[in-house]
């Protein structure tokens, strides 16, 4: 077996961590529309703190009118969702504070949203934070990271062709 009959694999896309926190499996997420890969594949995180950061570079595809959730594209198509707590839609808008609007172009770490964590908590909602690839079918394989503490920007997905 030479060098040239090993797997060749492309470069897949790099997703970062859109906050700092508990990275923890999506399937351990309340929310059965997101526990059950229904939305597509992705993580979740216990947030740390309530500044949620662009994943990828990219171009922002959708901005809930709440301020819950912000949808952002990667130039290679990848469709990715940042949806801030479980039933937040719910708070109309209180306690989330957007920075971004549709069709803006961002680049991995430019921050998006802003969230009040303790006061989503002290409402009553579960402030984990999904992070899912709506278009998953499009990729052979998406890898993610699924415990332990993780950065802001840290890499947590790879979503490959």
């Amino acid at each position: 077996m030479g060098i040239f009959d090993l797997k060749k694999r492309k470069k897949g896309t790099v997703i970062s961590s859109p906050l700092k926190g508990e990275c923890i499996p999506i399937k351990e997420v309340k929310d059965p529309t997101f526990a059950e890969e229904i939305l597509g594949k992705g993580i979740a995180i216990i947030p740390a703190e309530g500044k949620v950061y662009a994943p990828a570079d990219g171009v922002v595809s959708t901005v809930f009118p709440t301020g819950h959730a912000v949808g952002v594209t990667t130039p290679d198509g990848v469709e990715i969702l940042i949806h801030v707590g479980m039933d937040t839609v719910e708070l109309k808008g209180q306690f989330f504070k957007t920075v971004v609007e549709a069709d803006q172009k961002v680049k991995r770490g430019d921050l998006l949203l802003e969230a009040d964590m303790e006061e989503i908590s002290n409402a009553g909602y579960d402030t984990v934070t999904p992070m899912i690839i709506c278009n998953s079918s499009d990729f052979s394989e998406i890898t993610c990271k699924t415990e332990g503490m993780v950065e802001a920007g840290e890499e947590v997905m790879t979503c490959f062709k």
